[in-house]
């Protein structure tokens, strides 16, 4: 599974301007059982004092997309994901 998360991280990095790459591993034991990644690019130019987890709130993490360019984004990170389960 680590595999597929790097991967989708380096695909998003050959896709749009990355700074630095954060990839967060979270989960919990109770009630729903789960674990998921956050994979979050951080463009270049952003002051040192507003990386780490402050590039990660709600108020600076989210992106302002109409459906439409977030779908095109999806395409252009799938076209550049290079995975495979065996390496």
């Amino acid at each position: 599974m680590q595999r597929l998360v790097y991967a989708v991280g380096n695909a998003i990095q050959r896709t749009v301007p990355t700074d630095r790459l954060y990839i967060m591993t979270l989960g919990s034991q109770q009630a729903n059982r789960h674990v998921h990644w956050h994979i979050t690019a951080l463009p270049p130019g952003v002051p040192y004092e507003e990386q780490e987890l402050k590039v990660l709130s709600h108020e600076n993490g989210l992106l302002d997309m109409s459906e439409d360019e977030k779908a095109d984004l999806a395409h252009r990170i799938s076209a550049n994901l290079e995975y495979s389960p065996s390496t």
